[in-house]
């Protein structure tokens, strides 16, 4: 545990992971309360030990590239209050055997940060190809649709996506959320996907 202060609120912060996924995350609290390697997702707490934020990074630098020290940022509890009550709700799974692996039947690629920076395209995985005859193709999916969640797991990157699909078996049915294009206007719809065997899967698809 580290002690600190609260010095600044309502900042905004680029994060880059190591998988290349870049996200802004805004209305952080700063706090000078040192974050180490492994803090984040722990508590930021008051004097009382009350919960208030979700400590999310830790910053060596500032903007124009001068070194700072103990300049860390939490998520606000009201901000991500509503989040854990959905990941507490989410069923635990484990890897599923490779007889009952699961397939879509799409060909993707990861919306890059800076496509979504500057045209608006929701953060996620673009349909490159949908497999006729498929569980994708069937449940109404079309190439260029964005699946932004799974299952009610929030996907970001073809390999997530791909990782994700690790946990489900052939013959699920799963609520799949995507961004649709409509006269260049994003819209949300959400699909159900029987998921099929992997082991009908044509080779290019996922």
């Amino acid at each position: 545990m580290t002690t600190g202060c609260v010095s600044a609120l309502n900042r905004d912060l680029t994060l880059t992971y190591e998988s290349g996924i870049t996200i802004n995350s805004t209305g952080l609290i700063q706090t000078d309360a040192a974050i180490n390697p492994g803090n984040s997702g722990g508590a930021l707490l008051n004097m009382n030990g009350e919960l208030i934020g979700i400590n999310e990074a830790k910053s060596e630098s500032t903007s124009t590239g001068d070194s700072v020290d103990n300049i860390g940022f939490a998520i606000p509890i009201d901000k991500a209050e509503d989040s854990l009550k959905e990941l507490m709700n989410l069923k635990t799974r484990e890897k599923v055997d490779s007889s009952e692996a699961s397939f879509l039947g799409i060909e993707g690629e990861t919306v890059p940060s800076q496509v979504t920076e500057l045209y608006g395209i929701p953060s996620g995985v673009i349909l490159t190809s949908v497999v006729e005859d498929t569980p994708a193709a069937e449940a109404g999916l079309q190439k260029g649709d964005i699946i932004t969640e799974f299952d009610g797991r929030s996907i970001l990157s073809m390999n997530q996506l791909q990782d994700t699909l690790q946990y489900y078996a052939a013959g699920e049915t799963v609520a799949v959320v995507i961004q649709r294009s409509n006269n260049g206007q994003y819209q949300e719809q959400t699909v159900n996907v029987t998921l099929g065997s992997a082991q009908d899967a044509p080779q290019t698809s996922n």
